[in-house]
């Protein structure tokens, strides 16, 4: 007689939360079931704060048992670092979708990594606005098909996809952490996220982490060609891996780089 194994979930998961809430296929579920395996793999869950945007992602708000903040669209960032420079001994992590990040919240993830926040933000790539309908959103592809581009987009009038990583990487001052991963590779994705997490708890900068993802309701989708999207169509625009790790030794914040003066 066949016995169902029993699946094996993070400790810090909120069990009668559980189905969550997203989508069938939505790849959510995996980036948060990666967050939950790193806060319990640094044993952090006691001084964790989680905070989700408005779009998809607020459907994370009862996820965990963690104390959990959920904030206007685009502003977490800003919460969350408010919250650690409040109090510095915890740990906060910034959790949206790439509307949230990229377009509303692109000033507040500018100044963040330009300040090199003490702030682990994690960015759920899906290349549309999921949660009001699959609209165009800043990591849409060139040629993709949504509920605003049903022809494609177009580059040329709409500009290219928005590099996440690669703008933070190209800021952020040294002892920034920054990675893509994707839910195609959790094992890869969790051990970013970790990094990302033992940055903050180091002290040396900001840790910033997209994490390639899935939408099947608004790709119209089958599993074998949304499984083909992510491994093969988003990685070849969007490639994974790291693009920035801290360097050894204290960490250059902004704050503490001595003025020099206007030398006339």
């Amino acid at each position: 007689m066949a016995i169902a194994a029993q699946p094996q979930m993070p400790r810090v998961w909120r069990a009668e939360t559980k189905p969550h809430k997203f989508c069938p296929g939505c790849g959510h579920g995996i980036v948060l079931k990666a967050l939950g395996e790193a806060v319990d793999a640094l044993d952090i869950q006691e001084r964790t704060i989680f905070g989700c945007d408005i779009g998809c992602s607020l459907l994370s708000w009862d996820f965990f048992n963690l104390d959990t903040v959920q904030t206007h669209h685009g502003r977490t960032t800003p919460v969350l670092v408010g919250i650690k420079r409040a109090r510095p001994e915890l740990v906060v992590v910034s959790y949206m979708g790439d509307g949230g990040a990229y377009a509303i919240g692109a000033q507040h993830l500018v100044s963040s990594a330009s300040r090199n926040d003490l702030v682990t933000i994690i960015v759920v790539n899906n290349t549309v606005y999921a949660m009001t309908g699959g609209q165009m959103a800043p990591t849409t592809l060139p040629g993709q098909k949504t509920e605003t581009t049903p022809y494609g987009r177009d580059a040329r009038l709409t500009g290219r996809p928005i590099l996440g990583p690669e703008l933070v990487a190209a800021i952020a001052p040294p002892g920034a952490y920054v990675a893509r991963g994707s839910i195609a590779n959790i094992v890869q994705l969790k051990n970013f996220i970790q990094k990302g997490l033992q940055n903050q708890l180091e002290g040396r900068g900001i840790a910033f982490i997209e994490a390639l993802s899935s939408c099947p309701t608004n790709w119209h989708t089958n599993a074998a060609a949304t499984w083909r999207f992510v491994e093969k169509e988003m990685t070849a625009y969007f490639p994974v891996g790291e693009l920035r790790t801290p360097e050894e030794g204290p960490v250059g914040r902004l704050q503490e780089v001595p003025a020099r003066g206007f030398q006339s």
